[in-house]
């Protein structure tokens, strides 16, 4: 008995029978989009923080159920391990700690690590009565640009506005810590009870902070 030609096999290439495709990946969350969603204003905090000693108390921290946030200026914090940008001779203010260490117990490295400052617990604002602690993911907006990091220490009792050079750098601000920093414009935003382990993980605090971004501009709270 003889046979017609061999059917050829099917292959995985070109469209489905039904020409669907799959889903493409979400568009990155955008600073624009960010600044929409906090746009208001429901106070957390009993009072106000000072941007800088000596200036007006004028800034409260916001919060939502996903979130806290807060409005204010970027000062410089280069404390944590000595490197070449980061230390006594370059700062007046240096301190060789962080109130948050890395996994192997020593202080963060402000040069490598986008970290932000939280105002250290007052009867302003307790930073631990919200979903906030070291490792916390946090989303940084300033102009056009959004760039993630980790709670990785605590500043003055009443003065807020303040991340690590590694953070000002990520968005184009001037790291230096004598001159550098912004006097205004930028928005830090802090996801309750999320939290980067190891601390010191960049990668994570990125991979965390798209999707915690993307979650709270899509909450209807």
């Amino acid at each position: 008995m003889t046979t017609g030609p061999a059917t050829p096999a099917p292959t995985d290439s070109g469209p489905s029978p039904s020409g669907g495709s799959e889903p493409s990946a979400p568009a990155p969350v955008t600073a624009a989009d960010l600044l929409a969603r906090v746009s208001g204003c429901t106070p957390v905090s009993r009072g106000k923080y000072r941007k800088d000693r000596g200036s007006a108390a004028t800034v409260p921290v916001c919060g939502t159920r996903e979130a806290v946030y807060w409005k204010a200026d970027m000062d410089i914090d280069c404390d944590g391990r000595p490197g070449r940008h980061c230390n006594a001779a370059t700062d007046p203010s240096f301190s060789s700690s962080t109130a948050f260490a890395q996994s192997d117990g020593r202080a963060l490295s402000s040069e490598k690590l986008p970290y932000v400052v939280v105002p250290a617990p007052s009867s302003i604002w307790d930073y631990r009565d919200h979903g906030v602690r070291g490792g916390s993911v946090a989303a940084v907006v300033y102009r056009d640009r959004v760039s993630y990091a980790v709670v990785g220490d605590t500043g003055p009792t009443d003065i807020i506005g303040e991340a690590s050079y590694a953070a000002a750098k990520s968005l184009g601000v001037d790291p230096d810590p004598r001159s550098g920093g912004a006097p205004s414009g930028v928005t830090y935003i802090v996801f309750k009870d999320s939290r980067v382990t190891p601390l010191e993980d960049k990668e994570a605090a990125q991979t965390q902070g798209e999707r915690l971004a993307r979650e709270f501009v899509d909450s209807k709270d």
